[in-house]
């Protein structure tokens, strides 16, 4: 694992004059050295990109197809060894890794399926004014152009996956650059794709510094971003070039809300296993896990300590053993900015429940009670083991807390009422609202994305071949309808 690895440009292997040391957040050792392109190189993965863009698009849907299904075949056959690539540079836990890479499958899988079938075009009668008589529209997507697709270290494979899939299924060249924290395992997606017969200069995988981005933003030659990240950044890419097309999946403070008619051992039960799980799987470094949980008060006392023995036994420690539950924060100041959030909450106030200790970059599962609403973490997105707990009196108060928040990405509601589950639908200011579970649940074919600060567009396969699209319009003339 501790070879140099090269990057790609424009479909080809190729070396700069830098190199980048990836290393293990759990114990500090060197995972990889990664190979940093110049800015000549750069420069022609650009050009390679811009230059096929009329060639890729008009490539047969068979071919687009068949590289996604390679990947994914690929994928499976080497599952192990990406998974612990992945908890080597990221962390994570190696069961959560190799779930990361299952999902990776998933969605290169459904790439080819949705390339194979999209596109056919909707065709629409215009005859229904007198002045469109003999016309018929039909209506198809096309490619943006050139997309820039620019990853996090949280899902080093899958969210890298969701950036180039989807590109490849419509068509449309990519430049993916991933995290520097984490560019290995998107290095990985670069070796299946040379694997397959894409046009050279279709896609790229450059592991560039952070402070190299503004430059890739701003060239005119990538009219498409795709941004997963922070909402400071994403919003400030957003801003930089307004008339470019940006999709941005930014942060969250997920809440989960269990209302009075979930009320039974078996339920609650239920509800503070899926709470503690998905609050601190990844380490907490999802931006939707569970950060919030809204119960009505004639369950919270039932609750609360469920979920408090449920999230001490998550089990902390090596990623690389198959025990473990939580691994460390990506790096060793991502533990601290958690530990001062805490530490403020307290002061503040807040009751802690449990955890709330640091060693190193990995911080202990945490659950707090009575949170004051004007501390930080009461506000922001924590993105680590971290939980806060609170009453709600009905159902109206929960969706109101809900609410109270800057973000919009996902809620989770627990109940076993349906018209609960419909008022909740219309009532949460959420990209998606997940009934009986918590708002960590995601679906890698479904649309993927947040209101408010937690967004714009979405993701999930489909939708983001819509995104990286556009619609233009055939108008026949002359046509016996």
């Amino acid at each position: 694992m501790t070879s140099t690895h090269a990057f790609w440009l424009a479909g080809r292997q190729a070396t700069g004059e830098d190199t980048l040391d990836v290393t293990s957040p759990w114990d500090g050792r060197l995972v990889g050295t990664v190979s940093v392109p110049t800015d000549d190189q750069v420069e022609e993965a650009v050009a390679a990109a811009h230059a096929v863009v009329d060639e890729f698009a008009a490539t047969p849907a068979h071919v687009r197809a068949a590289a996604l299904d390679h990947v994914s075949r690929r994928l499976v056959e080497r599952t192990e060894e990406i998974a612990r690539l992945i908890s080597a540079e990221n962390g994570k836990p190696l069961k959560w890794a190799r779930g990361e890479v299952g999902r990776a499958v998933s969605v290169f899988r459904f790439a080819a399926e949705e390339a194979r079938r999209f596109n056919g075009g909707d065709a629409q009668r215009l005859d229904t004014d007198a002045g469109g008589t003999g016309r018929l529209a039909l209506t198809r997507r096309f490619p943006r152009g050139v997309v820039l697709g620019i990853a996090p270290f949280n899902f080093p494979l899958n969210l890298c996956a969701h950036k180039i899939a989807p590109a490849i299924a419509v068509g449309a060249p990519i430049i993916l650059k991933p995290a520097p924290a984490t560019p290995l395992s998107g290095l990985v997606i670069g070796e299946l794709l040379a694997e397959t017969e894409l046009p050279a200069g279709a896609w790229s995988v450059l592991p560039v510094s952070n402070d190299r981005m503004p430059a890739l933003v701003q060239d005119e030659r990538l009219p498409v971003i795709s941004f997963t990240g922070s909402d400071k950044v994403g919003y400030a890419i957003m801003d930089s070039v307004p008339r470019k097309h940006c999709t941005l999946e930014l942060g969250g403070n997920g809440a989960a809300v269990v209302l009075a008619d979930y009320a039974s051992e078996k339920d609650l039960d239920w509800a503070a296993t899926r709470i503690a799980t998905f609050s601190n799987y990844q380490g907490g470094q999802s931006c939707i896990s569970v950060q919030r949980v809204i119960a009505d008060a004639s369950v919270y006392e039932r609750l609360v300590p469920k979920i408090v023995a449920a999230v001490e036994a998550q089990a902390t420690g090596d990623p690389a053993d198959d025990a473990t539950d939580v691994g460390p924060l990506v790096n060793e100041d991502a533990a601290v900015r958690v530990e001062s959030w805490v530490d403020e909450a307290v002061r503040g106030g807040a009751q802690l429940l449990t955890g709330g200790k640091r060693d190193g970059a990995t911080y202990a599962p945490t659950v707090l009670a009575e949170v004051p609403a004007e501390v930080t973490i009461a506000r922001e997105e924590v993105f680590g083991p971290v939980l806060t707990v609170r009453r709600a009196e009905g159902e109206t108060e929960a969706f109101e807390a809900v609410n109270d928040s800057k973000y919009g990405l996902q809620a989770g509601v627990f109940t076993h009422d349906l018209k609960a589950a419909f008022r909740a639908h219309r009532a949460l200011e959420v990209g998606g609202v997940i009934v009986g579970d918590v708002p960590s649940y995601r679906a890698d074919q479904m649309p993927y994305g947040g209101v408010k600060q937690s967004g714009v567009g979405r993701e999930g396969v489909r939708f983001a071949m819509d995104d990286y699209t556009y619609e233009r319009v055939l108008v026949f003339t002359g046509i016996d309808l």
